[in-house]
């Protein structure tokens, strides 16, 4: 009976992977060539300093306002990302390059992974944790194959949130399944 279940939970993660592929492609296929014009920002509150200069040499804090417990956090206008764990240990810390559709502030879970796929830019990419969906595309980490990350596209609606080969290494790591994502402005 274990051999029956196993298979089944098999072809239904099958199915499901390749419902999201099929998604994805959808979403990119009908998407205008040239979306409107994102509204820009409003400034800073007042309690919300303008970010400031990154020294790489030193450790980024991880905002205050990203809650507490294990978690992804990502800031859409830092472009960055904190892998924190639980008990203490300093999170891990890197830049991103945000996809063109941005998710809204919020908790989210990881809800798919997938180990190689191409990305909605047509490019080949590895270790894809998605989370939501935004403008009607698939959102999610990943890395590009070749190693590159460049900007995407402006006139492509993009739901990748790229970052160098050794993030995405880390990232897959650390983004199980259920693994909360708290996304700030």
């Amino acid at each position: 009976m274990a051999r029956s279940s196993s298979g089944i939970v098999a072809g239904l993660t099958v199915a499901a992977l390749a419902a999201v592929g099929f998604l994805g492609y959808q979403a990119s296929a009908t998407a205008p060539a040239h979306p409107a014009k994102a509204p820009q920002a409003a400034a800073p509150a007042p309690s919300q300093p303008a970010p400031a200069a990154v020294d790489p040499a030193k450790p980024v804090a991880v905002p205050a306002a990203s809650g507490t417990g294990a978690r992804v956090v990502y800031s859409v206008s830092l472009k960055r990302v904190w892998l924190v764990g639980e008990g203490g240990q300093e999170p891990k810390s890197f830049p991103v390059k945000p996809s063109t559709a941005h998710p809204k502030a919020g908790t989210y879970w990881v809800n798919s992974r997938t180990g190689a796929a191409t990305g909605s830019d047509g490019v080949p990419i590895e270790h894809v944790v998605l989370f939501t969906t935004a403008e009607g595309v698939v959102v999610g980490f990943s890395a590009r194959v070749d190693g590159q990350v460049p900007d995407p596209d402006p006139n492509k609606k993009t739901g990748g949130i790229r970052m160098t080969r050794a993030d995405g290494d880390a990232m897959w790591a650390f983004a199980t399944i259920n693994s909360k994502v708290v996304v700030l402005p």
